[in-house]
């Protein structure tokens, strides 16, 4: 039997400079800071390895991917 996940999932980057919001098991949103600069991306997982991208941060796969939640979310969307 197979667990339900319940989206959207949240997470981060331990260095605080990469956002996601995990849509579902096939589309995320991202936010990434480069320097100064804020860059926003919609993804959609089209081949394998962006499918275990994303499999990866739902499951907090590596050390440097953190839990983040909705507020965060949008405080650093609101800069």
């Amino acid at each position: 039997m197979e667990n339900k996940i319940d989206y959207p999932i949240f997470r981060k980057l331990n260095n605080n400079r990469s956002y996601y919001h995990i849509i579902n098991a096939r589309k995320f949103e991202e936010v990434q800071f480069i320097g100064s600069i804020k860059k926003q991306y919609l993804h959609e997982a089209k081949q394998y390895p962006e499918i275990l991208f994303i499999q990866d941060l739902i499951k907090i796969a590596h050390e440097g991917i953190l839990e983040s939640n909705e507020n965060e979310w949008l405080e650093i969307n609101n800069h």
